[in-house]
């Protein structure tokens, strides 16, 4: 799925990489809550942090109006998508989560990680 032309685009909300983002965060919601309380204020906290980050580093970057912000925003939402699959691979060799319950998300974190490379290299070209 490719991104919107640039006169397409009004705003962050256009942007099929902030959906996804948007998607994920809402299924690391719902996998967390299966979690042990004791998890609480560690993985889950952290987790969810990082699933939110991803599409909020989009939205602010682009809402920056300049591109040079907009990239490094990006860069931001990768590095969060790196630090959410490093957790879920946490999650799964704790025995909190199974491998094939988490794979719709595994698959979904790397659908965002290679859009954010693409839209990312885009804008560099333009910059």
């Amino acid at each position: 799925m490719s991104e919107p032309n640039e006169s397409e685009i009004r705003d962050y909300k256009d942007l099929h990489v902030w959906q996804k983002g948007m998607e994920l965060a809402k299924r690391v919601y719902q996998l967390t809550q299966s979690f042990p309380a004791d998890e609480r204020y560690g993985l889950v906290s952290q987790m969810r942090r990082a699933a939110v980050s991803i599409p909020s580093n989009i939205a602010e970057g682009q809402a920056r109006n300049t591109t040079g912000e907009f990239i490094q925003f990006l860069s931001h939402a990768e590095g969060s998508a790196a630090e959410l699959d490093t957790q879920l691979k946490l999650g799964i060799a704790l025995g909190y989560c199974q491998e094939k319950t988490v794979c719709t998300i595994f698959e979904l974190v790397t659908d965002i990680q290679k859009m954010l490379k693409r839209l990312r290299k885009s804008l560099s070209t333009k910059h």
